[in-house]
């Protein structure tokens, strides 16, 4: 399988616990290139902007702290 079609093809054949097994994979898969993603944005101060104009806003309460 070299192309986007041929893969979303092979998805459509699985049967139900195969694809169960695949949405579990992929999930963890693209959160892993996404956290890789963001990682490298933060390193190479792409959020660094957008981090300043948060904590300048906070205090004018146009944006509220997450708590957790």
């Amino acid at each position: 399988m070299t192309t986007v079609q041929e893969i979303e093809n092979a998805v459509t054949l699985l049967p139900k616990p195969e694809l169960d097994k695949f949405r579990i994979w992929f999930e963890k898969f693209d959160a892993n290139v996404w956290d890789k993603q963001f990682e490298e944005d933060v390193q190479t101060g792409k959020l660094d902007r957008m981090a300043d104009q948060a904590l300048k806003d906070l205090p004018s309460r146009r944006i509220s702290p997450v708590s957790g």
